[in-house]
């Protein structure tokens, strides 16, 4: 089993739900680990190992982001969003600035994790409506699939 068909059995099993119901887009859920709904991450949250790729993709015709929550990540975790900003505030400036750090429909956005715990992240224009994620790295050889 490769380790997206793993991350989407896993998902469905924390969230109930699956990665198949997550979009306004194909269904073609083999490309990416998260989905991009209208107005949340499906799944919510994933676990990997360390040194796995996370891939998000946009599945609906919404622009979001993918913003790290600057207090909310590993400490030894350099800061990571999209548009590679170098932190929360610039992150969110940057938004309100013209969009900037905008993954948009079908685009995809990744991220390698080396850091063990937990990576808590965010949607900038979706916040308010709950658009929040995690990626928990861990040692647990179970991650390893």
């Amino acid at each position: 089993m490769d380790r997206r068909a793993f991350l989407r059995s896993a998902g469905t099993v924390a969230v109930g739900v699956g990665l198949a119901g997550c979009g306004e887009s194909s269904g073609d859920t083999g490309d990416y680990d998260v989905g991009m709904t209208a107005r949340k991450f499906e799944p919510t949250t994933v676990e990997v190992a360390p040194g796995t790729t996370v891939v998000w993709k946009n599945t609906s015709s919404h622009a979001h982001t993918v913003t790290a929550y600057e207090d909310s990540i590993p400490d030894e975790a350099d800061y990571w969003a999209s548009g590679e900003f170098d932190s929360q505030s610039a992150a969110e400036n940057g938004w309100l600035d013209g969009n900037e750090g905008a993954v948009y429909q079908e685009e995809t956005f990744e991220r390698t994790f080396e850091t063990l715990g937990t990576h808590n992240y965010f949607c900038v224009p979706h916040e308010a409506g709950g658009m929040v994620g995690a990626v928990v790295v861990t040692g647990d050889a179970s991650t390893d699939a």
